[in-house]
């Protein structure tokens, strides 16, 4: 603790320094003064006003939208220098530092979008930032390119985006993957708030509504400084709170339907901002059956449903901000075991031991059978920003609680065999100094205490409890055409696991563990050209070791695995070098990414081998089950992606974009006879052909129609001992989309509709890295594991409902 408290004495020393050169008519830093900032925006190819347009202050969390004119006004905000973000669908996104002092004026013109590259991001940075000027990868999907696809889950939606993949468990689960990499690499950020859900799991998704979310931030590549252990690989950042604009009530409904598995989708969300009082209430009921390929036929028990509610409320001023945030997460979905008769037909277990060919009421259903799951992630979290003059202290306390429980006996549907009950305490304090000479400099500290139980009949892992503090200290620099970056942090993880006992037998013992580590990161972005530009980062991460990995000795329910921990396990740490260019032009834009990454003691887990030879198996319960063990090995990881967009002329509607990723992980040194990494996503190329009309008529605007081809590569390059990992076959999967706003004669929004149908040749495939690949083998075609889902097609209905209150 001496050790930490020194580096942040350090770093307040630091990022202090400077302000005692301030002039003395700046000796009042505190003061708060309040300015207003309003204008115009244009169509630069006509000249007219346009309608809808979204301006918004991230830092601030204040904005408005353009009325029928092109006119906008924002009140009450702090006097200084703000990262004003300016965006419409179809248009390129407009990111500009604006100096509010007083009645500030400000008009803004926007053209046709080529690609998305000049938007306002938070991730990775210690506040808003430019995209084009932050040297690491960071992709963004919003809430209009989500409803314009079809996915089960919110991960899924992701994958369009170049270095992500998912581990997927079924329709309703999937675990993000950045760069070959997921589980408790991958740190999920909601509002500010890093999301605790027992996040280790193959088969445990990430708890949060779908149909909530604005945007989604992905940052590829370590993101330690800022968010300290567990970020090795990157970061998803959700944010679901952006209030309205001053003045106005929101209703909005939105529901969606898909063919397969009967999806029924339905949210509503109610919105306002009166005087600075804001808030956004929502409500989220989803269900589907049994989902369909040609191969398996109906999948018994991939069902789900789901029932979420939450939002926030909280007041705008010009001191700042204080919002506070709620939601409940509530899932059942189906364990695909995949068991089927000597005819290929699935089976269902039946109570007394016995089992029958599952029926067709069996699969219509939306109500999982054993073995199922039930999760509920209950979250309170405040989110607050005080104006210290030209400085800002924005700090957050978060209280949530996951239960997973497990349900696997035929004899009593509701006994809870495993049953993870976990309770974490969050907390983040950013002190953000006023801007001097170019500098922007915060500082600040973030941590959790953590407490898990196990109340169920089975357990997995022991029970255990979770101490974490770091501090960090962030730097920016921008010249003409540099923007320079760079930040150190070092962080301090305290584990007390207790004594894991199965019938009075130990299984575990009880130890006690530390963890500490630096982190630091330095970056460059470079505008060569007005056309080209380059980035270059180096980041040292670091992981703690899980409590599964440390310390598990049991049946992981849903993935088919006896997993052994190793109480021995050291941190993961890495090095990453990460670099790339962009080339943009009016019709033409290349964007390219390649890193590697060396990472000491990297984690992983194999079969274990029987002494005889084979596998070793365990017998639980009458049921033979394999055996896994968590081991470490120095190991590297390279790749790259590349995004290329072409928008000819004179055909300006039309957009084709080609997105390819690659990522290749290699142990140091063979294990038996080979050093590949297990579970490394196969090579993948998506080609989308877009056209793009923002008018068609005078009642439709923003029209899109879209072709996308996705091309997963076959991936050989396996860890197959033990036979832990095998080959994947590749496949293309060809999915269509099409869409429009309908408006009133007066532009007024009246309803959006999305039509879109995904694998639409139906073929059967088996991603790589689909968890149901190694469910049981159908004994009557040979075949291993169960098939992803095939021809789907989706109708979405979004109606906003909007009026002022004066």
């Amino acid at each position: 603790m001496k050790k930490i408290a020194a580096i942040i004495f350090c770093c307040i020393a630091i990022a202090f320094a400077p302000l005692q050169g301030l002039h003395a008519a700046d000796e009042t830093p505190f003061a708060i003064v309040k300015g207003n900032l309003s204008g115009k925006i244009t169509d630069a190819r006509t000249g007219n006003g346009l309608a809808d347009v979204s301006i918004y202050i991230a830092d601030a969390r204040v904005g408005t939208v353009s009325d029928i004119n092109g006119m906008y006004s924002i009140r009450n905000i702090p006097e200084g220098k703000h990262l004003v973000e300016i965006s419409h669908v179809g248009f390129n996104t407009i990111a500009v530092e604006v100096t509010i002092s007083g009645e500030t004026a400000k008009d803004f013109v926007l053209s046709e979008s080529v690609v998305e590259n000049n938007g306002v991001v938070v991730t990775g940075v210690s506040r808003s930032t430019q995209l084009k000027t932050i040297p690491v990868s960071i992709s963004v999907m919003r809430k209009q390119d989500m409803l314009q696809q079809t996915s089960t889950n919110l991960i899924e939606a992701l994958t369009n985006k170049a270095g992500v993949s998912s581990i997927g468990t079924g329709p309703a689960i999937s675990k993000p993957v950045i760069r070959g990499l997921g589980y408790n690499r991958v740190l999920t950020i909601n509002d500010g708030v890093r999301q605790e859900g027992n996040q280790w799991g193959d088969e445990h998704g990430i708890e949060i509504d779908e149909l909530s979310v604005n945007k989604v931030e992905i940052l590829r590549g370590p993101g330690s400084i800022i968010y300290g252990s567990d970020a090795l690989a990157g970061v998803i950042n959700i944010i679901t709170n952006v209030p309205v604009q001053q003045g106005t009530m929101k209703l909005n409904v939105l529901g969606n339907y898909q063919s397969n598995n009967n999806l029924n989708a339905w949210n509503m969300n109610w919105a306002g901002n009166i005087k600075g009082v804001n808030w956004n209430l929502y409500g989220t009921t989803k269900s589907a059956a049994d989902y369909q390929n040609k191969y398996d036929g109906k999948v018994f028990n991939s069902k789900f449903n789901e029932k979420n509610f939450g939002g926030y409320l909280g007041y705008n001023g010009g001191w700042g901000f204080s919002h506070l945030l709620f939601s409940r997460f509530n899932q059942q979905v189906g364990i695909v075991e995949g068991d089927r008769d000597a005819d290929g037909d699935f089976i269902k277990l039946l109570p007394g031991g016995g089992e029958q060919k599952a029926t067709k009421e069996d699969f219509r259903s939306t109500t999982p059978v054993v073995p199922y799951q039930r999760i509920i992630h209950t979250k309170v979290s405040t989110d607050n920003s005080i104006n210290l003059g030209k400085n800002r202290l924005a700090f957050n306390v978060g209280l949530q609680r996951n239960q997973r429980q497990e349900f696997g006996n035929p004899d009593d549907s509701k006994e809870i065999g495993n049953y993870f009950d976990t309770r974490t305490l969050t907390y983040t304090a950013q002190f953000h100094l006023a801007e001097i000479k170019g500098w922007k400099m915060s500082l600040g500290g973030n941590g959790m205490a953590q407490d898990h139980k196990n109340p169920g009949l089975e357990s997995l892992i022991p029970e255990y409890k979770i101490f974490d503090i770091g501090g960090f200290f962030y730097t920016q620099k921008s010249f003409k055409k540099i923007n320079l970056s760079a930040g150190i942090r070092y962080d301090n993880r305290n584990l007390d696991s207790r004594q894991l006992l199965d019938g009075g037998n130990e299984l575990v013992p009880a130890f006690k563990k530390t963890f500490a580590n630096f982190s630091g990161a330095a970056g460059i972005t470079a505008a060569l050209t007005n056309n080209l530009s380059v980035k270059l980062n180096v980041a040292r991460g670091f992981r703690a070791p899980s409590i599964p990995e440390l310390a598990s000795n049991g049946t992981h329910e849903g993935t088919n695995r006896y997993e052994y921990g190793s109480r021995d396990l050291k941190s993961e740490t890495s090095l990453q070098f990460d670099g790339g260019f962009e080339f943009n032009t009016e019709h033409f834009s290349l964007i390219t990414a390649a890193y590697f990454n060396s990472y000491d003691n990297f984690i992983f887990y194999r079969k274990l081998e029987a002494a005889a030879g084979g596998d070793s198996v365990i017998n639980v319960g009458g049921d033979d089950i394999t055996a896994f063990k968590f081991d470490q090995r120095r190991a590297t990881i390279s790749g790259a992606e590349v995004t290329l967009d072409f928008h000819p002329h004179p055909l300006d509607w039309l957009h084709i974009e080609n997105t390819f990723s690659f990522v290749s992980g290699r142990f140091k040194d063979k294990i038996e006879f080979t050093n590949n990494i297990p579970f490394m996503p196969a090579p993948r190329l998506l080609t989308e052909i877009r056209a793009d009309f923002n008018k068609v008529e005078n009642n439709i605007r923003n029209f899109y129609f879209k072709v996308q081809f996705d091309n997963n590569f076959t991936q050989e390059r396996v860890f197959q001992v033990y036979n832990t990992e095998t080959p994947t076959r590749g496949y293309t999967l060809m999915n269509l989309g099409i869409g429009a706003d309908f408006v009133t004669a007066k532009n007024k929004p009246l309803f959006s509709l999305y039509l879109t149908g995904n694998n639409i040749t139906d073929v059967a495939y088996q991603n790589h890295l689909s968890r149901l690949k190694y469910a049981a083998e159908n004994q009557a075609t040979g075949r291993q594991g169960v098939f992803g889902m095939g021809r789907n097609f989706s109708v979405k209905v979004n109606i906003p409902l909007s009026y002022t209150v004066k």
